[in-house]
């Protein structure tokens, strides 16, 4: 059998402070995958506190995407 043409996507979905970013990171330094955040706050620059936001190390270990983009104020 083929492998499939498109890999499947994996998509963590929860409720706040349920682990979804340490699942996430795990699956990424486990798989060959990336982690493209869709939460609404994290798009925002500077806004570390409250957020949730992945640390430095995090995001130098697992690759996320849409964090930091615009600064609060677009």
């Amino acid at each position: 059998m083929a492998p499939p043409a498109h890999p499947p996507a994996i998509l963590l979905m929860g409720p706040t402070a349920s682990g979804k970013t340490a699942v996430a990171t795990r699956l990424a330094t486990t798989l060959p995958c990336e982690i493209i955040s869709v939460d609404s706050a994290l798009v925002y620059k500077d806004m570390n506190i409250g957020t949730a936001k992945p640390d430095a190390d995090t995001l130098r270990h697992a690759p996320h995407h849409l964090i930091n983009l615009i600064e609060p104020h677009e």
